[in-house]
């Protein structure tokens, strides 16, 4: 089975932000790959997170309707829940890791999935946290995960 890629939020907010046309298209690049291969995972804090920046935060934003539907869409990608699991991977990051708390129930996330890439231009390009590699999805292209 191909490996398993966690989605951070801003690369759900870039595929809908229409003020930046180059990361935009970046994002819309990964998320149909992701869909196409079926290798995405995310979690509610990311849905969440998606919802209210896209409805709230981004100029323009999504109708709140059209944003329910799309976060609707990605519970295929079998969410991670915030649970108490959640909170001990988290802790344990914090500890092990310099990062914020926020950042560190991303990847307690992505460890839960068990996925091997985070892909997230918040943490570095590259960088090894136990076993998931980040992923920049600004500086490479997905099929570079193929190769």
């Amino acid at each position: 089975m191909r490996e398993l890629v966690f989605v951070d939020t801003n690369v759900l907010v870039y595929e809908h932000d229409c003020a930046n046309r180059d990361k935009q298209a970046r994002a819309q690049q990964w998320m149909t790959h992701l869909w196409e291969t079926g290798r995405g995972r995310l979690s509610f804090q990311v849905l969440n997170e998606f919802y209210v920046t896209t409805t709230q935060k981004l100029k323009p934003g999504l109708q709140r309707g059209i944003a329910r539907g799309l976060v609707e869409a990605l519970d295929a990608w079998h969410p991670v829940p915030t649970d108490r699991h959640l909170l001990v991977a988290a802790w344990s990051v914090v500890e092990h890791c310099s990062m914020s708390w926020w950042d560190a129930l991303i990847v307690g996330a992505a460890q839960r999935a068990d996925c091997a890439y985070l892909l997230s231009e918040d943490l570095n390009d590259g960088q090894l946290i136990g076993e998931i590699r980040v992923i920049n999805p600004f500086s490479c292209r997905p099929e570079s995960l193929d190769e």
